[in-house]
């Protein structure tokens, strides 16, 4: 059956797996960057989720503007969940997000989707201290830590080294998804749900999934 322009209702969510939820994020980044995209009826949309709503995934992506998942899976009103945060991070508002898209509404898949070029990464890289900025990049200074020492650095300024660091940081996140939520881990080990990890390229609008 063919999901891609319909409405999700329980109906449909009921007959989704985590396997097919993954491949219509893929799909619809195909349409999006061959510039396909499928054209849809936001009006009819919202009136058929007013009462209601089933995601079929629930994407943690960054703050940044270039970087809007809806559009670069090609994804209508009431796909996708989408919680955002500098530095796709992980934390209990985040995790507690997690659990009632899946747990509660039945979504079948997490997406953590980081980026190139991110801007949260250039920070932790420059140790930048600004506010509650300092305390939120925390998370991605871990990720630093653990790339590669042998690669060249040269801070910020370098592509190579932050967009490996941004690829860390999203399977740190994994990481921290299945030991911070019994209730997401148990989901997954039942393989009621799948965690991925991908990267968007901004130069392209490609996804690429983690394997």
């Amino acid at each position: 059956m063919d999901f891609h322009d319909k409405v999700k209702n329980k109906e449909i969510l009921s007959k989704m797996t985590p396997s097919l939820a993954l491949e219509m994020l893929k799909e619809g980044n195909k349409r999006f960057i061959e510039n396909n995209t499928i054209e849809r009826d936001h009006s009819w949309h919202i009136k058929e989720t007013i009462d209601s709503q089933h995601p079929f995934a629930i994407v943690l992506g960054c703050i940044d503007s270039r970087v809007m998942p809806s559009i670069i899976f090609d994804q209508g009103i009431g796909d996708l969940f989408i919680t955002r945060i500098a530095g796709n991070i992980v934390n209990r508002d985040i995790l507690g997000s997690m659990e009632y898209a899946c747990a509660v509404t039945g979504s079948k898949l997490i997406v953590v989707l980081g980026h190139t070029s991110c801007g949260a990464v250039k920070g932790a890289v420059d140790d930048v201290k600004l506010g509650n900025l300092t305390a939120a990049l925390k998370p991605i200074k871990l990720a630093v830590a653990k790339v590669d020492a042998g690669m060249t650095y040269d801070n910020s300024q370098n592509p190579e080294f932050i967009d490996a660091v941004a690829r860390k940081n999203v399977e740190l996140a994994l990481e921290d998804i299945k030991s911070q939520s019994a209730v997401l881990y148990r989901m997954y080990k039942n393989k009621e749900i799948d965690i991925v990890g991908a990267m968007y390229d901004h130069t392209t609008g490609v996804v690429s999934f983690l394997e």
